[in-house]
């Protein structure tokens, strides 16, 4: 390049951009970034390509973990379903997968994802509404029934309970008759970020660190196909993080389990390759783009540099996306259908390994059948009509992309400083230091909404008065609860609660000594122990955490 005639160019542009018209709307992306109006190579300067970008497949990964990206393998297609009774959601599944689903992706009720069975007090109005009632293998078993568990990929969204949710998972497959080996799915399992943002924690963090590590052992020895914890930035942006915020805290998470596990005497190449992470699909399209590639990035410098892993496999960072549930409207919500599109070109952009589409009726209720298959749909035109899957990041070396790629890199490096001087994730934790900073960056947001700096079609800018959707919406009749009261009711009966008894008192002595609690748990969950008992069990053992107040 003429280097000369380059810089005159320039300065004539930016001359000329001096006087040019505007629409007067403010150009940050959604985490209120400043955006210029123009970006060149000076904003690549400098740069190794090598060293910062590489080729697909090969270290630092920028451009994908994988060298023929969905050349190769295009993305696992998710839906999260889950509601009402096992039968109900178990119908939905098979629903789902005669539809061309290719995964498998459960979402619990309440009372289940705070460890509490269907018939407890604090159980009531609130079974079967959010998510399926798990409440023992007989759930699991009915959830699962006439699905082989060798021939899906299961995904289950649980956190705190989820040893328990898996010991149930892994008996029924002992009962299928499926070894561990051919098991393939992931659990959430991602305690830290329920106490940055989405608040389901039932135990304090150390407990809870050494129930995950246990877990991430036992899998690493006998269920090495599954991944044990996927790392979720997503809850972090839903509650209002910026997309920089997500980034950065998300692998603060996914590094301070490594650490966990590395502490605990694990060679780190024997259980990092089955770490996965979770990630938010946003509004603003290319900051999220960028966000996926600076991801990848930072892993695996990390995990190569700082932990000393061997196994390129090691340094993978595989994730998984959703859209983003908080930016649908329940106005116009057939809004949201070209919302999700646009989202999960993003991460398919990205170069994400499996997706999530979010379906337009999500923000009113739990999604109809129609709803779902449009979702699903979306997925299905992208990979197979747009052409996204004809080339590996097609938008790598954009100077736009490129430059916003080493400023989420750059932004997460100063986030991590700041953990690091507060002594690490759990004493940032403690101090309320994630909650402060996400609740400034919602709060700043939502001012921009109200002074109309930002826009939401239907909500504040293009909006219908009187507007009613006529969309259906599905409904969880009370039955459902009564249901599963009755069921719990006779499996308590029927079970042999001595057995239930020295199952419960296996549990205690291996939280009280420190044994690895997976083994007690699946010989419960086998002798129909239900998730409340062994919940209660623990928690006597390890308490309960109360929060502190950060204002």
């Amino acid at each position: 390049m003429d280097n000369e005639r380059y810089k005159k160019a320039k300065e004539e542009y930016l001359e000329a951009l001096k006087n040019a018209r505007t629409t007067g709307m403010k150009f940050t992306s959604v985490s209120g970034e400043e955006v210029k109006a123009l970006y060149t190579p000076d904003d690549v300067e400098g740069k190794d390509y090598l060293e910062d970008i590489g080729f697909p497949g090969q270290f630092p990964f920028t451009r994908g973990i994988h060298t023929n990206g969905y050349r190769g393998k295009i993305w696992t297609m998710r839906q999260f379903a889950g509601f009402g009774t096992p039968e109900d959601t178990n119908k939905r599944f098979k629903y789902l997968l005669e539809n061309g689903q290719t995964g498998l992706s459960v979402a619990f009720d309440l009372p289940t994802l705070m460890g509490y069975d269907s018939d407890h007090e604090f159980s009531r109005g609130e079974v079967g509404i959010c998510g399926v009632a798990i409440s023992s293998l007989e759930d699991m078993e009915t959830l699962f029934e006439g699905i082989p568990l060798d021939k899906v990929s299961t995904s289950m969204t649980i956190n705190s309970p989820a040893a328990m949710i898996f010991a149930f998972y892994l008996a029924v497959a002992k009962k299928q008759g499926v070894p561990f080996e051919k098991l393939r799915g992931t659990l959430q399992n991602d305690i830290l970020k329920e106490y940055i943002a989405q608040k389901e924690f039932i135990f304090p963090p150390h407990p809870s660190m050494r129930i995950i590590t246990d877990m991430i052992e036992y899998t690493t020895e006998h269920v090495p196909q599954w991944n044990p914890v996927s790392v979720s930035g997503y809850h972090i942006r839903e509650a209002g993080s910026t997309a920089v915020q997500e980034l950065a805290y998300t692998l603060a998470d996914g590094f301070a389990y490594i650490e966990a596990c590395i502490e605990r005497g694990m060679d780190v190449d024997s259980f990092a390759p089955r770490i996965s992470f979770f990630f938010n699909s946003h509004l603003d399209f290319f900051e999220e783009i960028a966000k996926f590639r600076a991801a990848r990035r930072i892993y695996a410098k990390r995990m190569k540099n700082k932990y000393g892993a061997k196994n390129p496999r090691s340094w993978w960072m595989r994730f998984h996306t959703q859209t983003a549930g908080c930016t649908l409207t329940a106005q116009q919500p057939e809004n949201n259908i070209v919302r999700t599109a646009f989202q999960a070109l993003a991460a398919v952009l990205g170069g994400t390994q499996s997706l999530h589409t979010n379906s337009m009726d999500e923000t009113l209720a739990l999604p109809s059948e129609k709803a779902v298959k449009i979702a699903l749909r979306t997925q299905q035109l992208l990979a197979y009509e747009t052409g996204v899957i004809n080339t590996v990041d097609p938008l790598g070396g954009s100077y736009y992309v490129e430059a916003l790629t080493d400023k989420m890199e750059q932004g997460a490096e100063k986030i991590f400083a700041e953990i690091d001087a507060l002594g690490g994730v759990i004493p940032a934790i403690e101090s309320g230091y994630f909650q402060k900073e996400i609740a400034d960056a919602a709060y700043r947001y939502q001012k921009e909404l109200e002074r109309k700096e930002k826009f939401v079609v239907g909500v504040n800018e293009f909006v219908e008065e009187n507007e009613q959707p006529d969309i259906p919406i599905l409904q969880i009749p009370p039955e459902v609860e009564i249901q599963q009261k009755e069921r719990l009711a006779k499996l308590r009966k029927k079970r042999d609660n001595e057995k239930v008894k020295k199952s419960l008192a296996k549990i205690k002595d291996a939280a009280v000594n420190d044994k690895n609690l997976m083994p007690v748990l699946i010989e419960a969950a086998e002798n129909y122990v239900t998730l409340g008992e062994m919940v209660d069990e623990l928690k006597a053992v390890f308490g309960v955490y109360q929060e502190a107040s950060v204002f």
